[in-house]
This record gives C-alpha cells, sequence and structure tokens, in this order.
C-alpha cells in the first residue's frame, strides 16, 4: 500500500510521538517545556555506557498524554541524544498506546503485539494484530487494522500492511474513515454537555 496522506484525525497522535521521539531536550525550540518521562515497572537496568534501560514486569509508560502499557520497554539513545524504543510482551496479550487530546475530547488508543520507534527518523510501527482507534467524546470515529501500521512523523504519511497476523478477519488491511461532520458533530455535543457543568 502505498503512503497516504494522513487526516487531521492523526495529527493529535502523531505530535505527541514526534515530540518525545525527534530532537535532544537541549535542542528543543518549543515554548511549552518537554514533559518529563515516568517509567513505573517491577525491574530496570541502566547501563550507561550502552544507553540502554530495559524496562520489565508490567511497565507503565507515561510521556505527557502519552501513555504506553507493555511487558518490556527498552529504551536507547544514540551519541546525538536521539530516542529508539521497542515494547514487547512476555504474559500481556498486547502492547498498548493511549493518547489524549484534550482540546477536541479525543482519544487515540492503538495496540499490537510489538512496538518499534525510532526517533532519529521519527517514525513508530505497530507490529502483529495492530489497531489504531479514534474516539471523540468516548465514540469510536475512525480505526486501521493490519498486519503493521507505520508512521512516518516527519511526512504526516502512513502505510499499513496485511499478513498473516493482521487483526483484519481476512488478514488484509481495514481501515473505517467515517465523515468528518461525525466527528465534528460530537466535538460539538461534548463541548455542550461541558458547558452545563
Amino acid at each position: 500500500m502505498t503512503p497516504a496522506r494522513l487526516s487531521l484525525f492523526w495529527l493529535p497522535f502523531v505530535a505527541i510521538l514526534s515530540l518525545w521521539f525527534s530532537l535532544p531536550l537541549a535542542a528543543q525550540t518549543t515554548e511549552e517545556p518537554e514533559p518529563d518521562t515516568i517509567v513505573i515497572s517491577d525491574t530496570l537496568h541502566h547501563d550507561d555506557v550502552e544507553r540502554l534501560s530495559t524496562f520489565t514486569g508490567d511497565v507503565v509508560m507515561t510521556r505527557g498524554q502519552l501513555v504506553l502499557h507493555s511487558d518490556r520497554l527498552d529504551l536507547s539513545e544514540d551519541e546525538d541524544g536521539f530516542q529508539y524504543g521497542v515494547a514487547t510482551l512476555k504474559t500481556s496479550d498486547r502492547v498498548r498506546v493511549r493518547q489524549e487530546n484534550p482540546e477536541d475530547f479525543e482519544i487515540i488508543r492503538g495496540e499490537g503485539l510489538r512496538a518499534e520507534w525510532d526517533g532519529k527518523a521519527e517514525e513508530l510501527e505497530l507490529i502483529g494484530q495492530a489497531i489504531i482507534t479514534r474516539y471523540v467524546c468516548g465514540k469510536p470515529v475512525d480505526e486501521v487494522r493490519g498486519e503493521r501500521v507505520i508512521y512516518y512523523q516527519k511526512t504526516d504519511t502512513y502505510e499499513a500492511f496485511s499478513g498473516p497476523e493482521s487483526s483484519a478477519d481476512d488478514r488484509r488491511v481495514r481501515s473505517v474513515v467515517r465523515p468528518r461532520g461525525v466527528a465534528d458533530k460530537a466535538i460539538e455535543e461534548c463541548r455542550e454537555q461541558q458547558s452545563k457543568q
């Protein structure tokens, strides 16, 4: 499948991930301070020489509005400060990613059997049983399924691939994208509910 231009639905998810894995902290020129990365796990092994941290056992990583769950998370850093991560499973059924965009009442949920990040290339790949679903005001709006889904943050494009471990029933890529008016209506309903509280 050729890369397709991301709609607005993907931008909040891509923006958070590109902040996480783009430039080193000192080189960031954003007005907002970089959020801390907090990882909770049963064990941690850190090798300062190799610039590698391995977290195991019910791993929960939080960075800003992004939350990742896995059984193991290997985070490494190159000499230029770019980060690379691999999230894998041992006893759980899925690696899960959740990102909120409170301004638009959005939650993006992603899951797969494995997740890999390349901070220098600004790519995120969900591998095996990959699913990305966007919710607006608690309602599912868009969804993509495949064996692998790769996000190219520099170009705001993505690719999805079929295969024997696709989360779609026929092992192909399956996407459901509803008209933008559906999401706009859900956002407006949430704003109205919020104003009444």
